[in-house]
């Protein structure tokens, strides 16, 4: 069991650090400190929700726009309704059940699944089980 919470705990960081520095300039223009480059959860900085709470590991003025954010959502509730928006987006689940819709049609899955949202595809996630849904947010945001 140890091993393959390792193993998923991996496969995570590779997701989310392959996509923050994936051709990424200004990463590259900037200096970083060890501070600046580690970000343990703390849940006193926790941004409460109507369903929950969210935790931006990586917020837009980080990079240049890419970010991970953790949202956990209650049971039986969402964030939000489907929606849709010009930049596409990873959702990995941590914890829990989720329900996930797009473009009209919806699956339950379990952790350690990682859900698609394309450009401006209507799309949404929702907590479809009796505890809280935890999740990964991996979006670039466009600079305006």
């Amino acid at each position: 069991m140890k091993n393959l919470l390792q193993i998923k705990t991996s496969i995570v960081l590779l997701l989310c650090f392959s996509f923050l520095l994936s051709n990424n300039l200004s990463a590259q223009e900037k200096e970083y400190t060890i501070d600046d480059c580690v970000n343990t959860f703390n849940k006193e900085e926790a941004i409460p929700t109507n369903v929950g709470y969210q935790y931006w590991f990586a917020d837009k003025d980080f990079l240049d726009g890419r970010t991970i954010k953790m949202s956990v959502v209650s049971p039986g509730k969402a964030t939000h309704a489907p929606h849709k928006h010009p930049e596409d987006e990873f959702f990995y689940v941590l914890e829990g059940k989720a329900k996930f819709y797009l473009d009209g049609k919806e699956v339950i899955v379990q952790a350690n699944t990682s859900l698609y949202c394309p450009s401006n595809i209507m799309h949404g996630i929702s907590n479809a089980g009796e505890t809280e849904l935890k999740y990964l947010v991996i979006k670039k945001y466009e600079k305006k």
